[in-house]
């Protein structure tokens, strides 16, 4: 399973990008049912959840919750993370994730990422 991640740049508070994560290595079906999602990780801080997707619901970090979007589509075998209303905040590398299997939920989030993206840096300036 590879995945390659696109899209991040440096914007100005209040804006807004997209992230696009290419996933190889799933079939069709595989690709809907699998869990994915996004993280990020500034500098000096942990890594952190900000957004998954699953067959059958979807989950944000409440810091990102009503500004973010995470989507797919099937078609494109591509995970996206629309990003509105950025913040300096924001500001981080951001890494696309899947586990080759339903989502594994312990302690109210998700601990089954497998497989990485290379990470692609967002700067939000104020």
């Amino acid at each position: 399973v590879q995945l390659v991640e696109s899209g991040g740049g440096s914007v100005q508070a209040g804006g807004s990008l997209r992230l696009s994560c290419v996933i190889s290595g799933y079939t069709y079906s595989q690709f809907m049912q699998y869990c994915m999602g996004w993280f990020r990780q500034a500098p000096g801080k942990e890594r952190e959840l900000v957004a998954r997707a699953s067959a059958l619901d979807t989950g944000y970090a409440d810091s990102v919750k009503g500004r973010f979007t995470i989507s797919r589509d099937t078609a494109k075998n591509t995970l996206y993370l629309q990003m509105n209303t950025l913040k300096p905040e924001d500001t981080a590398v951001y890494y696309c994730a899947t586990e080759s299997d339903y989502c594994t939920i312990t302690g109210g989030t998700w601990r089954g990422a497998r497989y990485w993206g290379q990470g692609t840096q967002v700067t939000v300036s104020s």
